[in-house]
């Protein structure tokens, strides 16, 4: 009952003038960043840092939480619309959500987007409120042996979530690994595979790969297929929310991806987009329609939706409890405290409730606002589609180029946006799916420091990471589960081998 009236309490507080002002301009400002490629929540929340030196600490870090998990909603919209990830944690969105586009169905993938992510973000502030101690503890109980199993598991488990064949998923799971070995060494500091440019010390800007992948390779592609514009069925208004079946099939990935996304979110590194691949490799495994996936399932897009908004929640968790950064936004977030003399941990709450309980009410209502923005716009971002090829492709390639280039503000990130965007081009064309190369990329590093740094630990012995209980039971699960897919692999093999006998034989 205590956690409760001083919640009540932080809804006093975060409502306001002030206050709620400061939320709703940030939930603005943060879908604004989500939909724009490229600009992301933390190149935002740095450049107004300077501005909430004036403003009351809690007003000014209302503002930055808003900004934060407004973006998660605003990236859902050109995943969806455009094939465009706004941010990495959008690209398995990218997926369904556009296929939904394609078959006339972008308003209800928009809709349950929104819903999804009120739901799930709720879910996930629910376990904010009442659990942030205790498995804010449990968190940094972690180290690099576990980090390093759980990036294993993560890639043997999310692999084949495109539906592809394991080799290629393999392949391209791979090269995405090698892809994140450029650049300057962590550990030994050592510059890798830099060819002489200094521009890939820093490594491949992750931003600039996934925009690559998906969006410049997805222009290239429909000014190469210009029909695929006119299959683009005609939107009409009844049409733009979610009907009833996809209302039903999309609750249980809502929840399901609720809860993936607030337990994934406890771990430091890239909690959301790692979320967003566990749920819906989840929701493939778990539907009775799996051959769906790809081609336009709800559950595809509700799922890994849901849990990006949840884990941006549950990252709030060791930030606030132990003030722990588990991630770059987070490491902001963190700033913007630091900078009004207020050091998060576990006195905060008793120290300064005001601003511990004001943060986390204001984001109750941060996200109801999003909801109440985000669905009437629903209708006006669906019928973009219709726009023709000749004026909306300029303006998405525009919107891609400029993004790309304000990360770094380097011309050099434009000449690799571009390279790989015809790779992906590449890929699309034969067949080869973006999804797991990205997958290895955003875990490679990961994998690495683990494996070295736990190696470190336990003098240099590979059964020291086996010897933990945690790392040593997620390492055995991912044995079991490569044996279980060489199975699959061959089982189908054999499948296909009698079906080609049999059909030889007609």
């Amino acid at each position: 009952m205590e956690v409760l009236a001083m919640l009540v309490n932080g809804f006093y507080v975060s409502m306001s003038a002030a206050n709620l002002l400061a939320c709703t301009i940030g939930v603005l400002i943060g879908t604004l960043v989500g939909v724009l490629p490229g600009i992301g929540p933390v190149g935002t929340m740095a450049l107004l840092l300077p501005f909430s030196f004036t403003m009351d600490v809690t007003t000014a870090l209302i503002m930055f939480a808003g900004i934060y998990y407004g973006s998660m909603y605003g990236c859902s919209t050109t995943s969806i619309l455009l094939n465009v990830p706004g941010e990495a944690s959008s690209v398995v969105t990218c997926i369904d959500g556009h296929a939904m586009a394609k078959k006339g169905r972008a308003g209800a993938a928009l809709a349950i987007a929104a819903i999804g992510s009120l739901i799930a973000g709720t879910m996930g502030l629910v376990g904010l409120t009442f659990f942030a101690p205790i498995l804010s503890r449990f968190a940094v109980t972690f180290g690099p042996p576990e980090y390093f199993a759980i990036a294993v598991f993560g890639l043997l488990l999310l692999m084949r979530l495109t539906g592809t064949s394991m080799l290629k998923s393999g392949l391209m799971v791979t090269i995405g690994i090698m892809l994140g070995t450029i650049g300057l060494d962590s550990l030994t500091g050592i510059n890798r595979f830099v060819f002489g440019i200094d521009e890939l010390q820093r490594g491949m800007e992750f931003s600039v790969v996934v925009m690559g992948l998906f969006g410049v390779a997805e222009i290239l592609h429909t000014l190469v297929h210009s029909e695929v514009n006119d299959k683009i069925q005609s939107v009409r208004f009844r049409e733009l929310y979610p009907s009833k079946e996809e209302w039903q099939r999309s609750l249980g990935p809502i929840f399901r991806g609720g809860v993936i996304g607030f337990l994934v979110g406890l771990l430091p590194g890239p909690s959301a987009t790692i979320s967003t691949f566990a749920s819906y490799a989840v929701e493939k495994r778990h539907s009775n329609r799996p051959e769906e996936f790809g081609q336009g399932a709800i559950e595809g897009v509700a799922g890994p939706e849901s849990a990006n908004n949840a884990a941006a929640s549950a990252t709030m968790i060791p930030l606030l409890s132990l003030g722990l950064p588990f991630s770059p936004s987070a490491a902001i977030l963190l700033s913007g405290f630091m900078i009004h003399g207020i050091m998060p941990g576990p006195t905060l709450m008793t120290q300064n409730p005001d601003l511990f309980w004001g943060l986390i009410a204001s984001m109750y209502i941060g996200n109801v606002i999003l909801l109440i923005v985000n669905l009437p716009l629903v209708g006006m971002f669906a019928y973009l589609l219709k726009t023709p090829i000749r004026i909306l492709m300029p303006i998405v390639l525009i919107i891609t180029l400029t993004g790309a280039y304000t990360i770094n503000n380097s011309l050099f990130d434009l000449g690799l946006l571009t390279a790989f965007g015809i790779l992906g081009f590449f890929m699309k064309q034969t067949g080869y799916e973006p999804a797991p190369l990205v997958l290895g990329l955003m875990l490679g590093p990961v994998l690495e420091n683990g494996l070295v740094q736990g190696l470190i630990i336990g003098d240099g012995s590979i059964w020291f990471f086996l010897s933990r209980p945690i790392s040593g039971t997620i390492l055995s699960l991912g044995i079991a589960l490569l044996l279980f897919n060489i199975g699959i692999w061959f089982a189908e093999r054999r499948q296909s081998k009698k079906y080609k006998a049999k059909m030889g034989g007609v």
